[in-house]
């Protein structure tokens, strides 16, 4: 079965036939579920880049607490998405938490936006470093608790707005089906691209030109007509009911698996496991053994209903759970990979940026915060040169289909950001000289004769990293997992970005640590004109040479690709990869 049938299969699962429902969902309730997305993406992404500055200036925090708030923020809202996806298909359905999520979002952007109208919600500043108050931590709870909202919002509209619009054009069964699946994931794909390039460029804009009240106030105002629309379209969708989701499964997996902890496990025999009613005997493998406990049968009058179901999902598995989950934590190392590559340096490059000439043309100042534009332009021109220009040719001349083996990109990318941190290490050393014969050692918000431009090639950099090594990265994943678990692959990356959030936040606060012991100035000062930017990103550039040696390592551990031991025809029809349903 190809990629495209196994996509429509696992959607219309998901919808309904009554006679009620058909009356419901198809191409008209599409706006409204793009739309709530896309505002919902403006609001959240655009207060990102510049909140470091917001921190420093209006709550006196520290670069090294600031940057770490941001990181456990970005994690928050990464991991959350993980439990979101968990609730709607468990508990809630899909509707209900994209409503929820969005007045969550609503009530935090709000919250975030008072804190920029009420002076007493930030701490008395005459200027910056200079006679500022310490927040409060009454202070410092409205603006976590505003962060907090923020971050549930995201973890619910994210995960299940792509899936939810599919719900509605599943079950309109006619011979265009396929064709409408096409242009809704086309137009939602571009939408949100086009709420990434709005949010870093014309609200980042607007917050450094215009100040945070309006800057803070846009978003908010966003995410009420977003959460307005949807709720606006309610009366046309088709609303699926939840069901158990893969990760229940998981966790039964392992809560059986303790509870026969003490049980030995029984001789290679078919009928000492429980099997599910509709597949093919088979014995769980011997690889992660502690877990075949879980699917030994040990009160056979009572382990079934009478369809062949399990009666007590939580006292006994079948293989197939029990394989499905081993399948999902031998990929754990490959994943883990990528800590170092999903490590982010927004908030110091926002820094740098601004005590550049970002003039561009004219009396145009180029944002300090929208640098990640850069990263997310070039990281789209990667993916479509790579595509319709590298594969073709690699494909005729190394005869694999997809060009580069995924392992090669996932490298490839490694490289690549081992070459932007010590870019930015070089610059950076640039910077801060400039800055001293300038005069400005003690003036951090002091703008030097240097230009913003000389931050852009390490930008770049990142941008074709990024283009090879997380569809790498998904292409990997699709490969070790069986494909009822496709839609894993992207709740792995979402992981994997929240855990390198962890990693930078305990790599900044033990740099600074042990660089500021004896009262010096630490590499992370908040005055970067006085500390050692330059030395945290050689420290990140060595830290990623030891990252892709020991990536090198779990690349001989996993040794070849199974797709690449088929022959071509098997791989183009059993494998071909398919970006959609990963985020369906």
């Amino acid at each position: 079965m190809d990629s495209s049938a196994s996509s429509k299969e696992k959607l219309l699962a998901n919808g309904t036939s009554s006679e009620s429902s058909k009356r419901k969902g198809g191409l008209r309730t599409t706006p409204f579920i793009i739309v709530n997305e896309c505002l919902e993406k403006v609001a959240s992404s655009g207060i990102m880049p510049n909140m470091i500055l917001y921190l420093r200036n209006n709550y006196s925090m520290p670069i090294v607490e600031g940057t770490k708030v941001i990181s456990t923020w970005s994690a928050m809202s990464n991991v959350l998405s993980f439990f979101g996806a968990l609730l709607s298909d468990s508990y809630f359905g899909r509707f209900l938490v994209i409503c929820i999520g969005s007045f969550s979002s609503l009530l935090g952007l709000t919250i975030l936006w008072l804190t920029a109208m009420i002076p007493e919600l930030t701490p008395s500043c005459e200027s910056l470093m200079i006679g500022c108050n310490s927040s409060t931590s009454s202070q410092l709870a409205v603006l976590f608790f505003a962060m907090g909202l923020i971050s549930i919002g995201a973890g619910c509209v994210r995960p299940c707005s792509i899936a939810f619009g599919a719900d509605q054009l599943t079950i309109k069964e006619s011979s265009n089906h396929e064709r409408l699946l096409d242009s809704y994931f086309n137009w939602y794909y571009a939408s949100v691209g086009a709420s990434t390039v709005i949010a870093l460029s014309l609200i980042v804009y607007i917050q450094e030109n215009l100040g945070w009240k309006i800057g803070f106030g846009i978003p908010a105002m966003l995410m009420f007509v977003s959460a307005f629309i949807f709720i606006l379209g309610s009366p046309f969708y088709t609303k699926t009911k939840p069901s158990q989701s893969l990760l229940t499964s998981f966790i039964q997996v392992t809560v059986v698996a303790v509870k026969n902890r003490k049980f030995s496990l029984p001789d290679c025999n078919f009928d000492q496991y429980y099997q599910d009613h509709d597949s093919e005997l088979m014995l769980p493998s011997e690889s992660l053994r502690c877990l075949n406990k879980a699917c030994i049968i040990r009160h056979p009058e009572t382990v079934s209903n009478p369809d062949g179901s399990v009666s007590d999902p939580w006292s006994q598995c079948t293989v197939r759970q029990v394989e499905s989950l081993k399948s999902l934590l031998r990929i754990i190392p490959m994943w883990s990979t990528g800590f170092f590559m999903m490590a982010k340096q927004g908030s110091f490059s926002t820094l740098q940026a601004n005590t550049m000439n970002r003039r561009l043309f004219g009396n145009f100042n180029m944002p300090a915060g929208s640098s990640g534009l850069i990263i997310v332009i070039t990281a789209s021109i990667t993916l479509f040169m790579y595509d319709r220009l590298m594969v073709p040719i690699l494909a005729k001349y190394t005869g694999l289909p997809r060009g580069f083996s995924c392992k090669t990109r996932i490298g490839t990318g490694l490289l690549l950001v081992c070459a932007a941190k010590a870019t930015s290490a070089i610059v950076e050393t640039m910077r801060q000289n400039v800055a001293i014969e300038e005069g400005f050692e003690d003036q951090p918000n002091a703008v030097i004769h240097m230009s913003v431009l000389w931050l852009v090639p390490e930008f770049v950099l990142l941008g074709i990293a990024e283009g090879f090594n997380s569809v790498g990265q998904l292409e990997f994943f699709y490969t070790y997992i069986p494909k009822s678990l496709s839609s894993f692959a992207m709740v792995l990356l979402t992981l994997e970005v929240a855990a390198a959030d962890v990693v930078t936040s305990l790599l900044v606060s033990i740099v600074d640590k042990v660089t500021s012991v004896g009262g010096n100035y630490g590499w992370l000062s908040t005055n970067i004109n006085r500390g050692h930017l330059n030395y945290y990103y050689a420290l990140l550039t060595c830290l990623g040479i030891l990252n892709y040696l020991y990536f090198l390592v779990v690349c001989m551990a996993y040794g070849s690709i199974p797709w690449q031991n088929l022959d071509a025809s098997a791989a183009k029809e059993e494998e071909q990869f398919d970006y959609r349903e990963l985020h369906t």
